[in-house]
């Protein structure tokens, strides 16, 4: 750094008691011998070895000049250090550090999404919206941005886990579902809980115990789920609204509801058994329906027939007649005519098996 040289330099210079030796000193900086003196000092003592005091012809004081130089190598009066900024480009540093500390902690850029918490020495001030805004700088305002829009989800009970829930017929259950929600208040939300994880998720617990415990087991694992769901979402937001959390519940979704592990099998065979034994009701019921059905309908053409039947009985007798022998003479091979003057029989049936025998075994060949 060159102070040892400049140290070095402040104590080496050639001056006496009143400053440093003029024109008038002898040779080699001693001052001229007085024939009187016989080489002693200004006050009689003995001449010094070495080098002796140099004078001045004023009247500044070494001190004075010590000052003067000092001023001129350190900055003072025009001068500065070799190699060294001088004192107007260090305040413009200074200047230009504090101008670049103002812009980047006062001002600050808020995404749609998100809202800065300001906090003045520590308390909670204001909140900034979307877009650029401007704070004092920091430390006095500290800008706290916190994400509004995002969805966090959190996860509740597991599969084969102890932590089990008792149901309205005094029943346990294990439940595994999760929690969707959103930070509805950031300066609640940063302020008003320590743990806002832990909270949500005894918060969580607590509404879905209370709302399990008012029913029963085949309705927690059927179809009253989503009246379940519902159910605890809203006591959740109630208990977190109490508690000034600035926290939005977006809802509850069950994945998994099961008898513990101990029973589990046992129950599933009860469940495919109760599963199996519906079925059969409900094929009962649809086939005794069909037969009603058809019942129905058979006594509706009865009663049209009936009607014709009332408009004209002989007509309606012999078609009735021919319509049943049709049907019952359909089914048999051989048919007796007794009416004379009748055409031989032709047995068409027969005729017609005939046909499709040979033509099965034209097949097979």
């Amino acid at each position: 750094m060159g102070w040892g040289s400049r140290a070095r330099g402040l104590f080496t210079d050639k001056k006496g008691p009143w400053g440093q030796s003029g024109g008038d000193a002898g040779e080699g900086g001693e001052p001229p011998a007085d024939e009187g003196s016989h080489g002693s000092g200004p006050w009689g003592e003995p001449p010094r070895r070495g080098r002796r005091p140099t004078f001045r012809g004023t009247n500044v004081s070494a001190l004075d000049e010590l000052v003067r130089r000092s001023r001129a190598r350190f900055g003072g009066g025009g001068g500065g250090l070799p190699g060294r900024p001088d004192g107007s480009l260090i305040l413009w540093i200074v200047l230009g550090f504090i101008a670049v500390w103002l812009i980047f902690t006062s001002t600050h850029s808020i995404s749609p999404g998100q809202r800065g918490v300001v906090t003045r020495l520590g308390r909670y001030s204001y909140t900034l919206g979307p877009g650029l805004g401007w704070t004092l700088p920091s430390p006095i305002e500290r800008v706290k941005k916190v994400d509004v829009e995002t969805i966090r989800s959190v996860d509740l009970g597991s599969s084969g886990s102890d932590d089990l829930m008792l149901t309205g017929d005094q029943n346990l259950i294990d439940l595994a579902y999760s929690v969707r929600w959103n930070i509805r208040t950031p300066e609640l939300y940063l302020f008003q809980l320590a743990q806002p994880d832990d909270t949500i998720k005894e918060v969580a617990e607590s509404a879905m115990r209370a709302v399990v415990s008012q029913v029963t087991l085949n309705d927690a694992m059927g179809d009253r789920r989503a009246e379940i769901e519902t159910k605890a979402a809203e006591n959740m937001q109630k208990i977190l609204d109490s508690y000034r959390s600035g926290i939005q519940v977006q809802g509850i979704a069950i994945k998994q509801a099961d008898p513990p592990d101990a029973v589990n099998d046992a129950f599933k065979q009860v469940t495919a058994a109760q599963q199996d034994a519906q079925t059969y009701i409900n094929n009962a019921n649809a086939y005794s329906l069909q037969l009603r059905q058809k019942a129905q309908g058979e006594a509706t053409a009865f009663e049209k027939v009936f009607e014709q039947y009332k408009l004209a009985p002989e007509v309606t007798r012999r078609r009735m007649y021919y319509e049943t022998m049709e049907q019952v003479l359909s089914k048999v091979d051989k048919t007796i005519v007794e009416a004379p003057g009748v055409t031989p029989y032709l047995p068409l049936p027969e005729v017609k098996k005939q046909q499709q025998q040979q033509s099965q075994q034209g097949e097979q060949q």
